[in-house]
């Protein structure tokens, strides 16, 4: 009972922040979801391609399910993480659409699965897992880069938030951010050791 409570549990979570991911790239540009926005390059069409590639290794490999298609970035050839950037020659659609197929995927190995069916990780400390562990694995994953996404979007246009529906934040509009911000502001600077 409670393990049928824990897979569906895990599972919702991660279709919502599925959803969270691919609104982060609603509205913006071709360039402004490509570009890099931090000094190691982070950019949210790569974080989307990135998790794309997460779930179709960690629910198809690990469980002896590969993914059927083939991702060039595993490649031992592949450039220098080029899971997390796109190229000039892949579209939008084309990585939202493999992100969307990888879900699919993703799903139908749940279902399949009970929790406790084993899987290996062969580049984990400890290799031998459970869907449990892997659910945890990439939903936390998948947390952590809609988090990086929420701080690349809001940098290009102020837009924050998990979901369009969502838009309490948004409503308290500039001048309250500029003022909050105003406020961190100060707080910080008063808090610095005084100088000699």
């Amino acid at each position: 009972m409670i393990d049928d409570f824990a897979k569906a549990y895990l599972h919702s979570d991660l279709r919502d922040v599925r959803e969270t991911m691919l609104w982060k790239l609603d509205g913006l540009t071709e360039y402004d979801v490509r570009r890099p926005l931090t000094s190691t390059g982070t950019n949210l069409l790569g974080l989307v391609k990135h998790l794309s590639n997460t779930e179709a290794r960690y629910f198809g490999d690990v469980f002896g399910r590969p993914f059927p298609e083939r991702l060039p970035w595993w490649d031992e050839d592949a450039d220098f993480a080029a899971d997390k950037w796109v190229t000039e020659h892949e579209s939008r659609a084309e990585i939202v659409d493999r992100y969307r197929r990888a879900w699919e995927h993703t799903d139908a190995t749940i279902a399949a699965l009970a929790i406790d069916a084993p899987g290996h990780v062969p580049w984990w400390p400890r290799p031998d897992v459970k869907l449990f562990n892997v659910m945890v694995h990439v939903l936390t994953e998948t947390n952590r880069h809609a988090g990086h996404a929420d701080i690349l979007r809001e940098q290009l246009d102020g837009a924050v938030g998990s979901a369009a529906w969502n838009t309490a934040l948004q409503e308290r509009g500039t001048a309250f951010w500029e003022a909050h911000r105003a406020k961190i502001e100060r707080a910080a600077k008063a808090a610095r050791p005084a100088q000699p």
